[in-house]
């Protein structure tokens, strides 16, 4: 028996567009031999639609066009994930499609609710398994956390008279998942005796990146088969029959990259799709001449083409006349399209317009006024460029920079999507290592220099942040492992420096609460998984 694995790129709400897709999927399907098609969770709607589950026309539309597949696919069974109302109430639905009917349905289980999963917001969890006949194979229907909330989705399959398990995924990417993954599903794999085959979706959808890796579990927990990573395709998993048990021959392993081309690659997928599902004809950034606008200029023009990539270059007063060769660098390089605005003028004439009303204010320590023009300024420039040409901004802050608020709201904040707000400053130098491996376009004095902001006279990060080696890890145990100060400051960490960090990530979520999306790699990011109260008075550096 042959089955294809049907990775796909689908749109949030492109119905037409996305039963076009499978269709397409099918047809190959058939072409090349296999006996039924399995696709991606709500393959039909995309992942996740979010509230567009709650429009009533939606769901009717949704409806009409899982029957219009159904009618117009190719005489292939195909397993297809989709919403399905069903007595008042919503299911995440998997059904198969035959002969030009929905011929049986399975509601998923387990409806996550933590970190970017809101599944209960919207659906009614099921309760009964579906095994449905293929050929001479009984085959259970899955969805997603049905194989990571506990045995029970499983075995529940294997008693109706399973003989393999399909599992349909919508499983977004943070670092080293594909790991995590294939530990889950190996478990449930020995637990029920029985081989899994596990499809994941493909692409970018806001801050989300399903990043595929699909594969084929053994029964006894060992992956016999492995998709590529951010790649859309049809893989057929074939197999026989042994000792009377359906068991996977060996297909082809796909390795699981090593963890700086997984970042890379997923952030690469993540700005594509942003920027052409949202009908951008492309993107243009600030280029400061530091590593992190030469990181994220590079993901751009990996992603989009050179041709649909502008930079702009700023300088200040502070501006070193290295960050301007290493900018100019970096676009000749990559072959980008680059310009210079020096921003002297205007920053003199804002300091000229507000005088006045600055006298009786004189500038207090750690007044950062003055610097704040700067990136505003910028920022304004940015979009006004932007708004004549339809270029998508791409903001250039990284993960280390967001969490203490050493940005601009209205400034280096300004744009539609940020590249690498969920990568800190260390992993930032990493990956920009990585892309010098495939070819030089990041000077390297670029990587080496003291990371500054060059918005006063011979300014450095650490004048106003502990070395990016001491608070990447704090900015880890604090928000994505919850870990109280006093834990933080038993790892090793200064306690005054501890203190200091955690406040200023408390204090800066109404920043955050402004910023532009970007694409999620960790476990928890800012965003759709740390939901944090900016109003709040609980002191948790003192915890």
């Amino acid at each position: 028996m042959k089955i294809a694995l049907a990775q796909l790129n689908l749109t949030v709400g492109d119905l037409q567009g996305n039963c076009a897709r499978l269709r397409a999927a099918a047809e190959e399907a058939l072409a090349r031999g296999a006996d039924f098609m399995v696709t991606p969770e709500l393959a039909l709607t995309g992942y996740p639609p979010e509230d567009l589950l709650l429009r009533p026309d939606f769901l009717r539309a949704a409806e009409a066009a899982l029957h219009d597949l159904a009618r117009q696919l190719p005489p292939i069974p195909v397993i297809v994930g989709h919403p399905q109302r069903q007595n008042d109430r919503l299911y995440n639905a998997a059904s198969l499609l035959q002969e030009g009917a929905v011929r049986a349905s399975y509601h998923k289980h387990c409806l996550p609710n933590y970190a970017v999963f809101d599944e209960k917001r919207y659906f009614t969890a099921g309760a009964q398994p579906c095994v449905v006949r293929i050929g001479r194979a009984a085959v259970g229907i899955t969805i997603c956390e049905d194989g990571w909330c506990g045995a029970a989705p499983l075995a529940a399959a294997k008693a109706a008279g399973a003989e393999l398990i399909v599992n349909l995924n919508a499983s977004p990417y943070h670092m080293d998942k594909q790991l995590l993954r294939e530990d889950v599903i190996g478990q449930r794999a020995r637990e029920t005796g029985l081989p899994i085959v596990y499809v994941n979706l493909v692409g970018g959808q806001d801050e989300l990146v399903f990043d595929g890796g699909s594969f084929v579990m053994s029964a006894d927990g060992l992956v016999t088969q492995r998709a590529p990573a951010c790649a859309e395709g049809l893989y057929l998993a074939e197999f026989e029959a042994q000792d009377g048990r359906l068991a996977p021959r060996p297909g082809p392993l796909t390795p699981i990259a090593p963890l700086e081309r997984q970042v890379y690659e997923v952030l690469k997928l993540g700005v594509r799709d942003y920027v052409d599902k949202n009908g951008f004809p492309g993107v243009v950034l600030g280029l400061s001449g530091g590593v992190d606008s030469a990181l994220t200029l590079a993901i751009a023009a990996d992603a989009l083409g050179a041709a649909r990539v502008e930079a702009v270059m700023m300088p200040s007063p502070y501006t070193a006349a290295m960050s301007l060769e290493d900018a100019r660098a970096e676009a000749e390089a990559l072959g980008i399209g680059y310009s210079e605005i020096p921003i002297r003028g205007v920053f003199e004439a804002f300091k000229t317009t507000l005088a006045a009303e600055f006298a009786a204010f004189p500038k207090r320590p750690g007044d950062v006024t003055e610097e704040n023009l700067q990136a505003r300024i910028r920022g304004n420039l940015l979009m006004a460029v932007s708004n004549r040409k339809g270029y998508l901004v791409l903001t250039t802050g990284n993960k280390s920079e967001m969490a203490v608020g050493y940005a601009t709201l209205y400034g280096d904040m300004a744009g539609g999507f940020a590249v690498i707000k969920d990568v800190p400053k260390t992993l930032v130098y990493r990956l920009s290592r990585y892309r010098n491996q495939l070819g030089q376009v990041i000077p390297e004095r670029v990587l080496t220099r003291p990371p500054s902001a060059e918005l006063a006279p011979d300014q450095k990060d650490t004048d106003s942040l502990p070395p990016y080696e001491q608070l990447d890890p704090i900015i880890e145990a604090y928000v994505e492992q919850d870990r109280a100060a006093a834990d933080i400051v038993r790892m090793g960490y200064p306690e005054d420096m501890v203190r200091r960090v955690i406040r200023m990530i408390d204090r800066n979520e109404y920043k955050r609460r402004q910023a532009a999306p970007g694409v999620r790699i960790s476990p928890r990011a800012f965003g759709k998984d740390r939901r944090y109260p900016i109003t709040n008075r609980y002191p948790t550096w003192e915890s």
